[in-house]
């Protein structure tokens, strides 16, 4: 940063010149306080930003696993209808858009008159992380509830499709969590790096969440290939792996990301 101070001159103050060899004069590039101010923001800005990877990551591979645990449990519901193991995302876009309305009319309103000073988007965003932590736990806990029941059925010697006869509307509980987890975060996201970003760059802000997500599913990916590579928890069959155990690791990474996102606020505060 300093370095960056050092090399800054006024807009207003003229370049320097000298005498190139062909004649005439030429100027020396030079740059400007307000670029060399905008980079400094960026820079600060950036390791905030990126500790909201992993919390995307983490919920990717939510989405992703909990399809294959949805085409093992009962989807029924009535004697003629079946929820389509892919359909069991919708669960969380719904709790997402109910808990946002939910939010910005009773919560921080509610907060503001307690406290006499509103949420800041930093907290909001610490609340997403500590609500995301506990969707993972939820995970586990389905995770290893269903795995109970393939042993208690001797499902895990089936061949892979067997369906587990438990109701697949267990896992609304883990998409209604991580659905309530991104009404504070994502909103929070948007309205820190909006109000943070130099005022060059405020519409670039809003596209920092899309590519938080597209680098969290490309990560979702590599992780889950380490995983099949390295242990047995994700087998062709997961009534005989254990993905119990995966969420439990996801657990660990969104705990320790969490870590991470306080030391990044520090210097906020």
């Amino acid at each position: 940063m300093e370095s960056l101070q050092t090399t800054s001159i006024q807009r207003d103050q003229a370049p320097s010149m000298k005498h190139s060899k062909r004649g005439g004069w030429t100027t020396f590039p030079f740059i400007i306080v307000e670029e060399v101010e905008d980079l400094k923001i960026l820079i600060k800005i950036m390791p905030l930003w990126s500790s909201s990877i992993l919390l995307s990551t983490t919920i990717a591979m939510i989405n992703s696993l909990t399809v294959l645990q949805a085409l093992t449990m009962d989807r029924h519901l009535g004697p003629h209808f079946k929820i389509p193991a892919g359909s069991f995302l919708v669960f969380s876009i719904l709790a997402s858009a109910l808990s946002i309305s939910i939010i910005d009319r009773f919560l921080l309103p509610m907060w503001k008159n307690l406290t006499r000073r509103s949420l800041k988007p930093i907290q909001q965003i610490g609340m997403g992380h500590v609500i995301n932590i506990f969707a993972m736990v939820g995970s586990a806990l389905v995770e290893r509830r269903r795995l109970r029941v393939v042993r208690t059925h001797h499902l895990n010697r089936e061949p892979p499709g067997s369906v587990v006869p438990m109701s697949g509307l267990w896992l609304m509980v883990q998409f209604i969590v991580i659905g309530v987890g991104e009404a504070f975060h994502f909103p929070g996201q948007v309205a820190l790096y909006y109000q943070e970003f130099p005022k060059s760059l405020r519409s670039t802000s809003t596209a920092m969440i899309s590519l938080l997500i597209g680098i969290g599913y490309y990560l979702s990916t590599a992780i889950i290939d380490s995983v099949r590579r390295s242990t047995g928890w994700l087998p062709d069959n997961i009534n005989d792996g254990r993905l119990d155990y995966v969420f439990w690791l996801l657990t660990a990474i969104a705990f320790v990301n969490f870590g991470y996102y306080l030391l990044c606020t520090k210097p906020e505060h």
